[in-house]
């Protein structure tokens, strides 16, 4: 663990995925005190000879068995009360994955399982409110950003896009609106494939690679 004048160092990684038409979380059950028994985020101690990149995503697989996902620094928390054992100052990470996402509970929790940031559990430390904040952040990258493109797989229809992006904000989005605004924004392009099923055929997107991310200086939506 890192420690500079008895404040110790932390990371703590809030994992975002759209499931069930849903935005959850996933969370981890602590094993050992403080808080043993409460569900969390992933994360824990930095050790002395690693980056906060490093023991962000050592503690991850750790914790959940989850390997190579890609996390942002989010914000960096220390209320002097946060954690009982001392003064601990964390630096939250954000990942954003597409469901599904394979994960098992790994040697510092007892399980690992995905829940609605709309209706969290009782979480031990300040973890709650780290949620609520990347939640708060998402929703405000995804208006001037094309990070909500992470949530998604590698094709998808407008119909699902729109769905993701509703989920997210918490609103429904005018669907002639909608579509006019994310193609003008030129972030997608057709893959010229496809989506067959019930109903009518509907054109697949992919996400342009050498898209601009930055929608200068207006919101997308809504």
């Amino acid at each position: 663990m890192a420690r500079t004048s008895d404040i110790f160092v932390t990371v703590d990684i809030v994992i975002l995925a759209l499931r069930d038409d849903d935005l959850q979380v996933l969370l981890v059950k602590r094993k050992n005190p403080p808080f043993e028994g409460k569900w969390a985020i992933p994360g824990g101690f930095v050790r002395h000879d690693e980056s906060l990149e490093d023991g962000a995503a050592r503690e991850l697989f750790e914790e959940t068995g989850v390997r190579d996902v890609h996390t942002e620094q989010l914000f960096t928390f220390g209320t002097l009360d946060r954690d009982p054992r001392g003064r601990m100052v964390t630096v939250a990470y954000l990942a954003l994955v597409p469901a599904p996402l394979a994960l098992h509970a790994g040697t510092d929790a007892s399980d690992a399982q995905w829940k609605s940031v709309y209706a969290l559990p009782e979480m031990g430390f300040d973890h709650a409110e780290i949620v609520n904040y990347a939640v708060k952040r998402l929703r405000y990258k995804l208006e001037y950003t094309a990070v909500g493109f992470r949530l998604l797989p590698k094709t998808f229809t407008l119909s699902q896009l729109q769905r993701a992006y509703e989920t997210v904000l918490g609103e429904k989005l005018d669907k002639r609106n909608f579509r006019r605004r994310i193609l003008q924004a030129q972030v997608i392009e057709e893959t010229g494939e496809m989506q067959s099923g019930d109903g009518r055929p509907a054109k697949l997107y992919g996400y342009r690679e050498d898209a601009v991310a930055e929608v200068k200086a207006r919101r997308l939506f809504p």
